[in-house]
């Protein structure tokens, strides 16, 4: 039977940048977790798809921020000491728990599998991957089972941004980062938070084009956007709340005040579809040749969902609770009302038969709804299915060996074509064009996440500096080597200043001083550079300095900053 419809999983990978800004709580060891739980289980998944003859495609989105990260050899460096750390604490625990006043059998053997799996990651990494977790992704890339898409630099929050030329230097230093790190121009982006901005009038009646436009100049063919985008109707899924993950902690802080509510009509499109994204500039309708992708919410929200979700399942492993001697989790989620004093120890051996079960609904579910769609329409569907990377292994311990098993259950349904994004839409082409409405997928679908009254203040800053460096490129036309040195850095500090990172974690309360101080670090640092290069002969020292700790983006030009209103 010919396939009906086709789909992929569109897996978004980002971390915030904390190279060399210490370990717990927060720090490099937020990057050392991900790799552990989540990016070296997910290569091991994926090669041994490979090797056992299993056909799949996936879409994979790294942001250029966390890529420059791993591919650092001292962030590697201090992974594998991360690793042997995990290793010396399972083996104390095992002493703690055969112990005679201490001694239960079943988490001495939780305490021994942990070791052994910990001690596996660390051979994966060292001998399998040869200690390059890009180089890793590359060569799955270049062999066309992924397509690994791009974002902006650092995940700058892009419609909140005051001037074009930072939206054109976050893209720029992000397509330039991924041609070093992958070997080629990237055609798909993610959008840093689902964030869109369309065209319009600015208070002086100026016009300010949309997102697209930078894409399309940029040879950026292809993004994603919320359910909610694309059909109409309040929004769902992660905009709604109700998920797990680091978005699940918005609406304990926040009620969205009603006058930010968003607001869009419902109407016939569907997320079935690719869309050509078309603006009405100055009462004319401008199609542009960049596509739009919808994400299912269906099939989303199985696993998003809090409540209804997979990762909610009784036996799956609960990611709240830690044991006090070492930090490892020991205990399942139990039931969804229990609190973590009344969890129950967790056993594997009944996680890994939800693993399978849920992996096969998933994957009949796809071919369901898929079916009926071409049933309803006549028309070949298609469903992409959007996640954070790290929901898979971080949050949800047994997500990769469920993403695994999906693959396998997927590649033996004949109606059911994988792909990935860009071949989808190479291969059926849009037929009609879309407004797409400002929004995000952040609490309710608008910029409130990033945006309130605790996070304001971040956003005068970032646009005073992103005004001074408009400035700064209008007058240094022809620098000297160590002003283009200085400028270069005074760049990489605005982007890190501009990371939506610190904002989102001052909102969900998850790392906020720790944000603070990031922010404020890196503006400083700005500012001092500055001083420093008005000074008739700039000393570069410090800016060497800085560059060493930050170590990111080496090819950057600060001439992306160029003013374009």
């Amino acid at each position: 039977m010919p396939p009906l419809g086709a789909f992929t999983f569109v897996l978004h990978t980002h971390l915030p940048y904390a190279r060399l800004a210490g370990r717990w709580p927060h720090g490099e060891e937020w990057i050392h977790e991900a790799a552990v739980e989540t990016y070296i289980p997910l290569l091991q998944t994926l090669y041994d798809l490979k090797e056992q003859g299993v056909y799949f495609r996936l879409t994979l989105g790294i942001t250029p921020v966390l890529a420059e990260q791993l591919a650092a050899p001292d962030v590697l460096q201090h992974l594998e000491q991360f690793i042997d750390d995990k290793i010396a604490a399972a083996a104390n625990d095992q002493i703690y728990f055969e112990s005679p006043d201490t001694a239960d059998p079943l988490l001495y053997g939780l305490a021994k599998q942990y070791q052994q799996n910990f001690e596996a990651i660390k051979l994966a990494f060292r001998n399998r991957f040869n200690r390059d977790i890009i180089g890793a992704f590359r060569r799955l890339q270049d062999e066309g089972l992924i397509e690994i898409i791009t974002c902006a630099a650092t995940h700058a929050y892009l419609p909140l941004l005051a001037r074009d030329s930072s939206i054109v230097a976050q893209l720029k230093t992000g397509i330039q980062s991924y041609e070093r790190l992958f070997g080629r121009k990237p055609t798909a982006i993610w959008l840093p938070e689902c964030a869109y901005r369309p065209a319009y009038l600015t208070d002086d009646g100026r016009p300010r084009a949309g997102l697209e436009t930078f894409l399309e100049e940029n040879g950026l063919k292809l993004f994603f956007s919320e359910t909610h985008t694309i059909t109409g109707g309040q929004p769902v899924g992660v905009a709604a709340g109700e998920v797990i993950g680091p978005y699940g902690y918005i609406k304990r802080r926040y009620l969205v005040p009603a006058s930010t509510e968003l607001q869009i009509p419902e109407r016939q499109a569907t997320t079935f579809k690719p869309y050509y994204v078309s603006e009405t500039i100055a009462g004319t309708e401008q199609r542009s040749d960049v596509v739009v992708i919808g994400r299912n919410n269906q099939t989303g929200m199985q696993v998003w969902s809090a409540e209804l979700g997979y990762p909610g399942d009784v036996d799956y492993r609960e990611f709240h609770k830690k044991a006090g001697t070492s930090g490892l989790r020991y205990w399942r989620v139990t039931g969804h009302k229990v609190d973590l004093g009344s969890k129950d120890y967790y056993h594997p051996d009944w996680a890994a038969y939800k693993i399978d079960q849920h992996a096969e609904h998933f994957a009949h579910m796809v071919g369901d709804i898929l079916r009926d769609y071409h049933h309803k329409t006549g028309e070949y569907g298609f469903v992409a299915s959007n996640y954070d990377t790290e929901l898979f292994g971080h949050w949800w311990y047994e997500g990769v060996r469920w993403l695994g098993q999906v693959l396998r259950h997927l590649a033996t349904i004949h109606d059911v074509e994988l792909t990935t994004a860009s071949e989808f839409v190479k291969n059926h082409p849009p037929e009609e064009a879309l407004h797409i409405p400002e929004s995000s997928w952040g609490s309710n679908g608008n910029h409130f996440t990033w945006d309130n009254v605790e996070t304001h203040w971040m956003w005068e800053s970032i646009h005073e500096a992103e005004l001074r460096m408009e400035g700064l490129v209008a007058r240094f036309t022809e620098p000297s080597t160590e002003q283009e040195f200085l400028l270069n850095q005074i760049a990489r500090e605005l982007l890190l200043i501009q990371s939506s990172d610190w904002s989102f974690l001052v909102t969900t309360g998850q790392a906020k001083e720790y944000a603070i101080q990031r922010f404020s670090q890196h503006f400083e640092r700005f500012n001092i550079l500055i001083e420093i290069l008005d000074k008739g002969t700039p000393d570069t020292t410090l800016a060497e300095r800085y560059y060493e700790l930050d170590k990111l983006f080496p090819q950057i030009n600060y001439r992306w900053f160029a003013a374009r209103e």
